[in-house]
């Protein structure tokens, strides 16, 4: 086992799209012209969004912001994820996971990568938005904070 955690794509134009808004693909192989599949390091956080429609509209919007394990480390499991990873966020409905794009371009905006966040911002934007309060913005004094945090802990 090479541990790290795969991911299926899938791009289907206006019927099944699934994609990773941010992470950092270390393998990629492409299975057709509409699937691939992308491989990340354990460690790593990435943003998996699947949206899937009908003739009737859409049926499925959903994202999940993973953190990848180790081999040994516990997991929970999302389709189309091998083995699955640590649930940092998980909403469904197209208001929350548009609310959630928009946190991630917040934190663009401040030229701060969404996969070097904090793993604690993404579980406050989660718990947040399932309550139907706004999230905090993640600032760059905060995320220079988590990187102290994370430099100490080494």
């Amino acid at each position: 086992m090479s541990g790290r955690t795969n991911i299926e794509l899938t791009w289907i134009e206006g019927r099944i799209e699934r994609w990773l808004r941010f992470g950092r693909i270390v393998q990629e192989t492409i299975r057709s012209r509409s699937i691939r599949a992308v491989g990340v390091d354990p460690g790593s956080v990435f943003a998996f969004i699947r949206w899937a429609a009908n003739d009737y509209g859409t049926v499925e919007s959903r994202i999940d912001i993973l953190q990848a394990v180790c081999p040994d480390e516990r997991f929970s499991t999302v389709p189309f994820v091998t083995p699955g990873g640590v649930s940092l966020l998980r909403l469904s409905g197209w208001p929350k996971v548009e609310a959630v794009l928009v946190a991630i371009d917040q934190i663009d905006a401040e030229k701060i990568a969404p996969e070097d966040v904090c793993p604690d911002h993404w579980r406050h934007v989660h718990n947040r938005l399932t309550c139907n309060l706004e999230p905090r913005s993640y600032t760059p004094f905060r995320h220079e904070a988590w990187l102290k945090r994370r430099a100490l802990a080494a």
